[in-house]
């Protein structure tokens, strides 16, 4: 059986009272109204802002609830997308649920005023509950994806926190500076499928910078392609410039850019085409011989806009 979730806020003195209540504010320990709370069906009184909040989650999927709210006749609350998930049956009771909009407890979330979940990040804004949620997709304090291509790793964290992980459990180059030089070298070029993927982290202007080396088709034909991407917001990211020079026999190949944040994907990043890109019939005349096999040399720069 599920917890139960209820309204239960009730002063006895409320009861009885035909007084009109001022219209100043109201501050129940960090819940804070606009104006006192009144709703037909739910009494005045005093509560705590844990136990509001722990009134607005849903009691299967536990996430916070939004408009609309929904309850059964017996009280138990549940958020709109379990409602359809559980057939329109109470899962506490086992009351058919109906349309009854608990109209009380979404009143209540209205006034209420919540720290970012990312406090602990460093996030010190109070939000509005209806406004929280929207602040905390976009909070620049909110954890990072691992940078790290071709795997779907779940780990999340701060900048810190991802580059001990890509050392350690990608087992990622780290180096110190603001040049590169790296060769990349394939036996089979010609096997696309079995995609290149090659990331190197630089400490550079006490910034952590991703260069990324990648394989993919577009359009049917197969090409590689090299961009950085800034480990922090991408605000900051636009103070940086860097470039790319891939040549041989010959020929060369130049690129300038800012930088994209690891906010962006680097699949976004790789569709936007915001890098170095290099088709496989000038990559191979680059590295020379007989086609067999890919040697490329990529060096390139970072530097900090005035």
């Amino acid at each position: 059986m599920f917890p139960v979730s209820r309204i239960c806020m009730e002063d006895p003195k409320a009861e009885d009272s035909d007084e009109e209540e001022p219209s100043t504010l109201n501050e129940f320990g960090n819940v804070h109204l606009d104006k006192p709370f009144s709703a037909p069906g739910v009494k005045r009184g005093l509560f705590s802002s844990s136990s509001v909040h722990e009134l607005l989650e849903c009691p299967i999927c536990t996430n916070s609830m939004y408009p609309p709210i929904y309850q059964c006749p017996n009280g138990h609350t549940l958020c709109s997308n379990c409602k359809l998930r559980v057939h329109n049956q109470c899962p506490t009771c086992r009351h058919d649920l109906g349309n009854i909009r608990c109209l009380a407890l979404e009143k209540v979330a209205g006034s209420l005023e919540l720290p970012c979940k990312h406090q602990a990040m460093g996030c010190l804004g109070i939000f509005l509950y209806y406004e929280k949620l929207k602040h905390e997709q976009s909070c620049k304090f909110r954890p990072y994806n691992c940078p790290y291509a071709g795997s779907e790793c779940p780990i999340t964290g701060d900048t810190q926190m991802i580059i001990t992980h890509l050392r350690n459990d990608h087992k990622v180059d780290m180096h110190d500076g603001c040049t590169f030089n790296h060769r990349y070298v394939k036996a089979n070029p010609h096997q696309v499928e079995n995609a290149t993927w090659m990331l190197t982290v630089f400490n550079c202007f006490g910034q952590h910078f991703c260069l990324h080396f990648e394989a993919f088709v577009v359009e049917m034909a197969p090409v590689y392609m090299a961009f950085l991407r800034f480990m922090g917001e991408d605000d900051e990211a636009k103070k940086f410039c860097y470039s790319l020079e891939v040549g041989g026999n010959g020929r060369k190949l130049l690129w300038q850019g800012v930088p994209r944040s690891i906010r962006d994907g680097h699949k976004k990043v790789r569709n936007n085409h915001d890098g170095l890109i290099i088709h496989r019939s000038m990559a191979l005349s680059f590295s020379g011989g007989n086609h067999q096999e890919l040697k490329l040399r990529i060096t390139g720069r970072i530097w900090k806009e005035e």
